[in-house]
């Protein structure tokens, strides 16, 4: 039997807030349904951190929205949410908080990247069980997410976890002062693959 594991609910929270930016109260609610999370209709989940938010739910959630918009429509909107993730639930929070300061502007733009995705995976190393590991290559980053929520006993041809390659493109994004970076998802469990493998470029786009 698959153990059960848990993101924090302040990232759920977080999480639907940010579908209630991009796709209205309306939109959120009829995902919850179709998600089979209704309950949280009334009450979004409490600012805590307390790891309580499974992450079959998370999957639950984001398959839900490709059933509402169609695997491409839905993936799209998963990565547009994604990105909003960050205003929302990860800015002003742990190692986050680090990339408004003065000595962090002052960095390098490569060495501003580098921290920015270190700090993402911290955030999700220490407050959660999704677990990331961030590398580089000649050519890119690698983030590894083994395991991950969004993925979570899912399967499908192609990768499913658009929301965290949005939350990743926010991220350089933040970090970098406003630049966008090539983000892509290589390798996903849903489709067989070991872990959740993307890659961020090391230069950004233009």
């Amino acid at each position: 039997m698959t153990r059960s594991l848990y993101l924090p609910q302040r990232f759920a929270r977080a999480f639907f807030l940010a579908t209630d930016e991009i796709i209205g109260r309306h939109g959120l609610d009829a995902v919850l349904s179709l998600a089979g999370l209704e309950r949280f209709h009334d009450a979004l989940p409490p600012d805590t951190l307390e790891r309580s938010f499974s992450f079959a739910e998370m999957a639950a959630f984001n398959r839900a929205l490709e059933e509402m918009y169609g695997i491409r429509g839905g993936r799209g909107m998963a990565q547009r949410i994604g990105r909003a993730w960050v205003a929302q639930g990860f800015i002003n929070f742990g190692a986050f908080a680090g990339m408004r300061d003065p000595a962090f502007r002052a960095l390098p733009r490569p060495a501003r990247l580098e921290l920015g995705l270190l700090a993402l995976a911290h955030v999700f190393n220490q407050f959660s069980d999704q677990q990331c590991a961030v590398s580089r290559t000649n050519e890119s980053y690698h983030l590894t997410v083994d395991p991950c929520a969004f993925a979570w006993e899912r399967r499908a041809e192609k990768p499913v976890c658009a929301a965290f390659v949005g939350l990743v493109q926010e991220t350089a994004s933040l970090a970098s002062g406003g630049y966008e970076y090539g983000v892509q998802e290589i390798q996903c469990r849903a489709t067989g693959a070991d872990a959740c493998v993307f890659t961020v470029s090391l230069r950004p786009h233009g």
